[in-house]
C-alpha cells in the first residue's frame, strides 16, 4: 500500500478502530466531525482537503429496529449520504470501499444455502432497504469501488452508538444471574471485526473491485452463539431458545442470511471459523477493553504506531458498521 493514501471514515467506531490499528502509518482517520453523512455538504471539502487515493467508509446508521419508526433517518445516512459520498469520490477519482450487510437478504424465506454475490437481494426491513440503496449508489456513482457485505459483526470496541456488542451483552446479563431467551431461528455468521479488518486491507492491497462477501467461516444462530460463549467461559447460564415471533422485534430479520465467502477464498483470503474467532475474542477481550478505556482521542493522520487506534465517543445516531441489535436478552 506504499503508493496509496488511505483514509478511514468512521475511524472511532467498532470496525474503524480495528482498521486503524492495522492500517499503514500516515492513514487519515476521519470521524463525524470531519464528514457527517447526514450533512452531505461536509463531504467534498473534507475529501478535497485530504485527497486520499482510497476511502474506506465505516460510517452508517445501524439501528435496525429504530429504522422502522424513523426510516427517513436511516435513508438520510445509508442511502442519500452514501450517494453524496460516492458522487464526491467519483468526481475526485477516489477509490471507495463501502460496507453493507447480510440484511439485504430475507425476502426468499425458503433459501437455506449461503448467499453468493450473484444472488438477487430482497431486504425485509427499512434498515436493509436503506443499506441496499447505498450499495446501488456506490456502484452507480463511484467507478472505482469495492462493496463488502458482512454479517453479525462484533468487536472489542462495541458498535457505534451502542457501546457494546452481542457477546458482551450476553456475558453481562449472565453475570447478573438473569434468565436469557435468545432467538434460535435466525441463521447467520458472527464475524470478528478484527478478522474483517484484516480481510479488508488485503482486498484493498489486491485492488479488488465490485461486490465481495466477507465473514468468518461457518454458520450458527444467535442462541448457539450465546451457548458457545458461555461454554468457552465455563458459565452455567440459564439460556432458553426462542423463535423470532416470541422475541417480537419491530424489524423483521432474515431467517437465513449466511453469506457465501467463496469469492473471498478464491482471492486467497481464508477466514477463521466463527468458533475460533469467538475464542480469540474472549481470550483478548480483557486487555483490549481496558486499553480502550484509557486510549486518547486522535483524529487527523494516524500516529506512527497504528496499533494504538483512535478513540472517541460514538454518535448516538451516525454509528459504525457493527452488530445491529440484540436478538435476545433478559
Amino acid at each position: 500500500m506504499s503508493d496509496m493514501t488511505l483514509a478511514i471514515l468512521g475511524s472511532a467506531g467498532q470496525l474503524g478502530r480495528d482498521l486503524a490499528a492495522r492500517a499503514p502509518a500516515g492513514t487519515i482517520l476521519l470521524t463525524r466531525s470531519d464528514i457527517d453523512l447526514s450533512r452531505p455538504e461536509t463531504i467534498r471539502p473534507a475529501l478535497e482537503g485530504h485527497r486520499p487515493t482510497v476511502l474506506v467508509n465505516c460510517a452508517a446508521y445501524n439501528f435496525v429496529d429504530k429504522a422502522e419508526a424513523e426510516p427517513d433517518a436511516a435513508f438520510a445516512i445509508n442511502a442519500w449520504g452514501v450517494r453524496a459520498l460516492a458522487q464526491a469520490c467519483g468526481t475526485l477519482g477516489i477509490r471507495l470501499v463501502h460496507f453493507s450487510t447480510d440484511y439485504v437478504f430475507g425476502l426468499d424465506e425458503g433459501n437455506g444455502t449461503p448467499w453468493p454475490e450473484s444472488a438477487a437481494p430482497g431486504p425485509v426491513s427499512a434498515y436493509g432497504i436503506s443499506k441496499l440503496a447505498g450499495e446501488y449508489a456506490v456502484r452507480t456513482f463511484a467507478p472505482q469501488h469495492l462493496v463488502i457485505r458482512t454479517c453479525g459483526l462484533y468487536g472489542a470496541w462495541g458498535s457505534g452508538g451502542k457501546g457494546t456488542n452481542f457477546i458482551e451483552t450476553m456475558l453481562r446479563l449472565a453475570g447478573q444471574g438473569k434468565s436469557l431467551r435468545v432467538v434460535n431461528d435466525q441463521h447467520c455468521t458472527p464475524t470478528s471485526a478484527s478478522d474483517l479488518a484484516d480481510a479488508t486491507l488485503k482486498l484493498i492491497e489486491l485492488g479488488t473491485n465490485g461486490l465481495v462477501h466477507a465473514t468468518n467461516a461457518g454458520a450458527t444462530t444467535w442462541h448457539d452463539l450465546a451457548k458457545e460463549v458461555f461454554r468457552s467461559n465455563g458459565i452455567a447460564a440459564d439460556l432458553t431458545p426462542i423463535i423470532s415471533a416470541e422475541f417480537g422485534a419491530p424489524a423483521k430479520r432474515p431467517p437465513y442470511s449466511v453469506l457465501s465467502i467463496a469469492r473471498l477464498n478464491s482471492l486467497g483470503i481464508d477466514m477463521p471459523h466463527w468458533t475460533d474467532a469467538v475464542a480469540k475474542y474472549l481470550n483478548e477481550r480483557t486487555p483490549r477493553l481496558e486499553s480502550s478505556k484509557s486510549a486518547p482521542h486522535y483524529s487527523g493522520t494516524s500516529p506512527p504506531h497504528p496499533s494504538k487506534p483512535a478513540v472517541s465517543p460514538s454518535s448516538p445516531r451516525v454509528g459504525e458498521v457493527g452488530e445491529r441489535s440484540e436478538p435476545g436478552g433478559g
